[in-house]
């Protein structure tokens, strides 16, 4: 059975939509008239959802969200663990949802699994929701009969995953907004309020101040070509996106990124942590160190240090230790290395790992949270400043006239 998408008129003569499975669209369509729901347009969804991802431009990839894979993965491991049919539990997941494209990737996953196939092969359909270390895990667990544990450790792990997103998004909206209301207020400032208050200015033949001078050249200059500015800043942050797309040109901005003091540190930091927590977690689900040092290296967001990653793996295939790879690499912290030596000598290492990674995701979010609290106060006191040059803009020339008067 195959998944299709349809648009169907109730008896009301409204349209309606939703994904159902059927062996054919004609069957389809005699189930949609057994539920008295009139076809209009009936189509598979397998084809387009697999392929269509990867042919779109990377703002508008189709997919799962952090939040979608955890709910969903956590519902498959209760599912599983109840002892219920593969199918089964696919099914109930795939009716538990309200959204569309996940009910159509579930339905279609359950079709493939139904005709034999394991299910990571069926997840293979879906590069772009279920990623290479989420399926080598569903590999490893159903390779070893423990399906319904390593459903647990990938529901744990998503969860954790979308927790430590939400953290970094909900430090960094507040310094994005605060920065966008200062920018809007003295640009409103400047186009709307300043001309009107300087404009007596401009007919007396007594010489500016240059601070006016200038306050005035730059008035004029965002009231005539602001919307240029905007547009051609727009532009620019397209362009540069698309230039981005070029593996040579992005792999040389992110060695870029990496050389600025501070915000080098916190990338590696990280991207780190995310490489220790995937280590660790498909090693305990028995992946092979090999395929989980290539896997744990193609999750990291950084391409410098995914060939960082992609050199550990060559040298501990070349017979080197795992501690020793890691310090090779340079852009491993040292605490990392150091526990991953402990874990190599007491024999835990996936327990070393995600202590690292615990480690390295609080010492980030203590960074950010010291970051963002000198960020505050800088922000008010550049504003402060720019209003500050705004105001003696404003009143030198009155003291002047107040002079002449006097």
């Amino acid at each position: 059975m195959s998944a299709f998408r349809y648009k169907a008129l109730n008896t009301e003569g409204r349209l309606v939509k939703g994904v159902l499975e059927a062996d054919s669209e004609r069957h389809l369509r005699a189930q949609l008239r057994a539920q008295k729901l009139r076809p209009v347009e009936v189509r598979g969804v397998a084809v387009k959802e697999a392929k269509g991802p990867r042919s779109r431009f990377s703002l508008f990839k189709s997919g799962l969200s952090a939040s979608e894979l955890a709910l969903i993965t956590r519902q498959l491991a209760t599912l599983v663990a109840s002892a219920l049919p593969l199918d089964e539990c696919l099914q109930a997941a795939a009716e538990q949802t309200r959204k569309p494209s996940i009910k159509s990737i579930l339905l279609e996953v359950r079709s493939r699994v139904s005709e034999g196939y394991t299910l990571a092969s069926g997840m293979a359909q879906y590069p772009q929701a279920f990623g290479e270390m989420y399926r080598a895990m569903v590999h490893a667990g159903e390779q070893a009969g423990q399906l319904a544990p390593v459903l647990e450790q990938l529901a744990e792990y998503t969860e954790n995953r979308q927790l430590t997103a939400q953290k970094l998004k909900l430090a960094l909206i507040y310094p994005f907004v605060l920065m966008g209301v200062a920018v809007s207020v003295v640009a409103a400032l400047m186009v709307f309020v300043v001309p009107e208050l300087v404009g007596i200015f401009t007919h007396t033949k007594k010489e500016l101040p240059p601070l006016t001078v200038g306050l005035i050249a730059t008035s004029d200059f965002l009231r005539n070509w602001g919307v240029y500015l905007l547009a051609g800043l727009l532009l620019s942050v397209v362009g540069i996106r698309r230039l981005l797309l070029e593996p040579r040109r992005r792999l040389q901005w992110h060695q870029f990124l990496l050389r600025i003091p501070g915000i080098g540190t916190v990338l590696v930091g990280i991207d780190t942590a995310r490489f220790s927590s995937t280590l660790s977690i498909l090693m305990a689900s028995g992946v092979p160190l090999l395929d989980a040092l290539h896997i744990a290296g193609s999750v990291m967001s950084n391409r410098e240090l995914q060939k960082a990653a992609a050199k550990v793996a060559d040298n501990v295939q070349e017979g080197s230790s795992l501690n020793k790879a890691l310090s090779q690499g340079s852009v491993f912290p040292p605490m990392m290395v150091h526990m991953v030596a402990s874990g190599e000598v007491s024999g835990e290492l996936e327990v070393m790992l995600e202590r690292s990674a615990t480690n390295q995701e609080r010492e980030l979010e203590m960074t950010l949270g010291t970051v963002m609290g000198l960020f505050e106060p800088m922000m008010v006191i550049v504003m402060g400043g720019v209003v500050l040059l705004i105001v003696l803009a404003i009143l030198l020339p009155i003291f002047d006239l107040n002079t002449m008067v006097r």
